[in-house]
């Protein structure tokens, strides 16, 4: 299910929508830096193109940490996967 979501950023409230496993695993992600959740939505945030839309680079984050974060499968490689 996709959800609203508000925070503060910069002192400026913005909004955007995630799917409930997108949300679960930011906060995880933000846990795990020990940061709070706005604090990685604003690095996100900072770090997306101008053109992009927050929802879309928050799944992007989540997509490319998860990513880094697990070794390329043999089938993977077998398939010519770019882990990159």
């Amino acid at each position: 299910m996709i959800r609203k979501h508000s925070a503060t950023l910069h002192g400026h409230r913005t909004s955007f929508s995630l799917e409930d496993e997108f949300w679960e695993e930011l906060k995880r992600m933000a846990t795990d830096r020990q940061i709070s959740i706005a604090g990685l939505i604003a690095e996100v945030d900072d770090a997306r193109p101008p053109d992009s839309n927050l929802s879309s680079a928050l799944r992007v984050h989540v997509l490319r940490t998860l990513q880094q974060a697990s070794p390329p499968t043999s089938h993977d490689r077998k398939a010519g996967v770019d882990q990159a």
